[in-house]
């Protein structure tokens, strides 16, 4: 592992273009979407300019019709670029308002087919119910930001959204529900179902009730579902990726890489770490594994060296991992 890229504010959201250029969401102070550009060795030096400045941190980011399209906290807005040279080529046009504060991390998905766009918007609360219908929730819109619709709902903190292009299916990280201890509810990584329903704030891990909650709609809990990996209590899963590279052995093929930003409300730390879950056949075959760690020398120590956000796969197979913790992105790759 080495460091590819430095010297950011907030490095979070990272996805490959289709010209292969490495696209960073910056959400610290203005907020900038920096395009990163790889130097095919191993020196940690590159290319990088602003594609855009002064946005909302900004979080989700995808590419459809020679548009980029970016998940403000406040809205979803598109630009026109050239797929080419990555350069933006206008100012962002507004295709949906959506609600400030909160969990702020706004995370997009585009169909294989190009034809529907996903948006992951989290909870403004920790388990209030009466939100409004677009929180703690997927929505499915065109890519214009028309026709929009709940897709999955009971989704306390969607962050992760992104689809197996093996399979087609949509899948999403999620950070649960604090103040039931150490070691509950587990966060986790699940498939989703248009129309699905995954608990949130009634229950956590299927019909597990919670008592805290007026039970206003026990219909809902009687159909939730249980999600497909459970990760750990508060290790905060945030960015995940399908691995569709070569270079790192075929264990690895097909399955999940899984940034954990870490726990800040239990005794003993834990997440802080990019976990990896194996595929068999389009589904989990294996629990958890931690992949990258080191970030905290002592679980029950004050010291931290750093906290997974983001992470894609790089065009030569390699794994870019973002940090906000230690402000940087780095390199995972196979030694030579």
């Amino acid at each position: 592992m080495n460091v590819f890229a430095a010297g950011f504010k907030r490095p979070r959201f990272l996805t490959v273009a289709p010209n292969q250029d490495i696209f960073l969401a910056d959400t610290t102070g203005s907020g900038q979407i920096v395009v990163l550009r790889d130097p095919k060795d191993t020196s940690g030096a590159q290319e990088r300019e602003v594609f855009v400045d002064g946005m909302n941190r900004p979080f989700g980011i995808v590419f459809h019709d020679d548009y980029v399209y970016v998940g403000n906290m406040n809205e979803l807005v598109r630009f026109k670029y050239d797929p080419k040279t990555s350069k933006r080529l206008g100012e962002k046009e507004h295709l949906m308002s959506l609600p400030s504060g909160g969990h702020d991390t706004r995370t997009l998905a585009l169909s294989p087919d190009g034809k529907h766009l996903f948006l992951a918007v989290g909870s403004a609360s920790n388990i209030n119910t009466g939100e409004p219908a677009i929180r703690a929730a997927v929505t499915i819109c065109d890519p214009d930001g028309k026709n929009a619709r709940q897709y999955a709902t009971g989704l306390r903190n969607p962050v992760g959204l992104a689809f197996d292009l093996a399979t087609g299916d949509l899948w999403t990280s999620v950070n649960e529900r604090d103040e039931l201890g150490d070691d509950l509810p587990p966060d986790y990584f699940t498939s989703l179902k248009d129309g699905g329903f995954y608990g949130w704030p009634y229950s956590y891990i299927g019909d597990n009730v919670d008592s805290r909650v007026k039970q206003e709609h026990p219909e809902l809990v009687k159909r939730a579902i249980i999600p497909d990996v459970l990760l750990g209590a508060h290790v905060a899963p945030l960015q995940f990726a399908f691995y569709s590279g070569k270079q790192f052995p075929e264990s690895y093929w097909g399955g999940a890489f899984i940034a954990e930003h870490g726990s800040w409300n239990r005794a003993t730390r834990s997440g802080y770490q990019v976990a990896f879950v194996a595929f068999k056949d389009g589904k989990p075959s294996a629990d958890p594994v931690p992949f990258l760690t080191g970030l905290v020398p002592d679980p029950q120590g004050s010291d931290v060296y750093g906290r997974p956000v983001g992470v894609v796969v790089a065009p030569d197979g390699a794994l870019l991992v973002s940090d906000d913790g230690a402000e940087v992105v780095y390199r995972v790759s196979v030694a030579k």
